[in-house]
């Protein structure tokens, strides 16, 4: 029979210099950065979705839709009335505090605002964006695991990956649902997009990408909630569904429409 796993305290992040840095903020600037550069490589793709120097002009606009969409969802979703009587917390993203559902809103008007001002297709730039979302996805799920927060729900004995966290209060072996939901959401849905973004032919179909980027991470985090134990301020929600599995079920039906929508016009155009 298997023991599980004692994690230590991680600490949160270190010193550089006078400055203090969490690697929770270190995940989104790295997820960003990488993404930047594989997203240039991308765009310059046949057919080009934009040039070099107005992907480089994106990252703000990316930058800004992903912190300010991602905490702006966290706090409507998931604690709004905590937040209306604690104001002052809310721009507190290095304690924590992130919605992806929210920032995935926020970068979808970042894109659509941008494509407007420079006249690019949306669609086709979104597709290429699409591709490097997980590498942000998997960065975030490891800083929740070093945080030692959003831990899974207890596992069955002799789990051979299970583990106790040290902010447990019950000291159960859990599922690593970090682990799970960066392996999903991260490197899984990474291999599938890169394997599709090398066809020319899903490329072509503007909104494919992005159909099936939407549609492979609402099935995996619905997959990944199943291991993660409910935020304790939520709880199960009806049919002992979850918030994350919730929001993600708008996701899948947006990207299985994107996908019919990017097939039947390009059947159309032909």
């Amino acid at each position: 029979m298997s023991h599980p796993i004692i994690l230590p305290v991680f600490p949160r992040g270190f010193h550089l210099g006078p400055v203090f840095i969490h690697y929770y903020a270190l995940a989104y600037i790295i997820g960003l950065l990488l993404g930047w550069r594989l997203v240039r490589r991308m765009a310059a793709r046949q057919p080009v979705a934009a040039s070099g120097p107005l992907v480089d002009d994106f990252l703000t606009w990316a930058v800004l839709g992903v912190i300010l969409g991602g905490r702006a969802g966290y706090v409507l979703f998931y604690q709004p009335l905590y937040f209306l009587t604690h104001p002052l917390a809310i721009p507190a993203v290095w304690d924590g505090g992130m919605s992806f559902h929210g920032g995935f809103l926020g970068v979808t008007a970042a894109i659509l605002l941008f494509c407007r001002k420079y006249g690019l297709h949306p669609l086709r730039f979104a597709d290429r964006i699409a591709v490097a979302v997980p590498i942000g996805l998997f960065l975030g799920r490891c800083a929740n695991f070093i945080n030692g927060e959003l831990w899974g729900r207890a596992a069955p004995p002799g789990f051979p990956l299970a583990m106790v966290y040290p902010a447990d209060p019950y000291q159960l072996p859990r599922y690593p649902s970090e682990l799970i939901e960066a392996s999903l959401e991260g490197v899984v849905l990474f291999c599938v997009m890169l394997a599709c973004a090398r066809s020319h032919s899903i490329r072509a179909r503007s909104g494919l990408l992005t159909g099936i980027f939407l549609t492979g991470y609402g099935i995996a985090r619905i997959i990944g909630e199943c291991f993660r134990e409910p935020d304790p301020f939520l709880g199960f929600l009806p049919f002992g569904t979850t918030m994350g599995q919730l929001l993600s079920i708008p996701m899948v039906l947006a990207g299985l429409g994107l996908i019919l929508y990017a097939l039947w016009s390009r059947r159309a155009a032909a």
